[in-house]
């Protein structure tokens, strides 16, 4: 017998809809009484319904949790006005900064620059600020220094669910990243 799931999916749907962070399944399930078990086939049915023409939303997995979010083909153009458009604007360095710290984390400030070739210390600075990167620890070198790796700010602004969603390198530019 296939039970319905139409409240249990809707609740849930309020609930994300009233959150603006990501929630686990654990989180939801407190937050609405329901088992973990109906928290998963709830959140199937919605992803399901939200992927109808006539819905703008979509269940979206980011840094281990859930959260609506509008649907990509509508991002586009909602992203001026709902996007922090001048907070979300990263420089071509503080992209080519962050991407170096996202595809070889954890990573110090003498390994970016090795890399890039030039100083980092301001871009390093600015996605500290934005919250994309933080200290993840010491290397065991003589000196310690931090090591950097990304936030879960970083995978909801890109939209993923984990850092093994960033899309593969080809050999080339997996060159690019490697520390002689």
């Amino acid at each position: 017998m296939k039970v319905s799931l139409e409240k249990e999916s809707a609740l849930i749907e309020a609930i994300l809809y009233l959150e603006s962070e990501p929630l686990d399944e654990a989180s939801l399930a407190r937050i609405s009484g329901l088992g973990k078990e109906v928290i998963t086939e709830a959140l199937e049915a919605l992803r399901i319904r939200c992927e109808k023409d006539d819905s703008g939303v979509e269940v979206s997995r980011i840094g281990g949790g859930v959260i609506l979010s509008p649907k990509k083909e509508y991002w586009e153009q909602l992203r001026e006005r709902y996007g922090k458009k001048n907070e979300g604007r990263l420089s071509r360095a503080a992209m080519e900064t962050l991407s170096i710290i996202a595809y070889s984390q954890p990573i110090t400030r003498a390994e970016i620059e090795g890399i890039r070739g030039v100083q980092a210390d301001n871009m390093i600075r600015l996605l500290q600020e934005r919250g994309f990167i933080h200290e993840v620890g010491k290397k065991d070198t003589p000196g310690r220094p931090v090591q950097y790796g990304t936030t879960k700010d970083f995978l909801k602004f890109f939209r993923l669910e984990s850092i093994a969603d960033l899309p593969k390198l080809d050999e080339k530019e997996l060159d690019r990243f490697e520390l002689e």
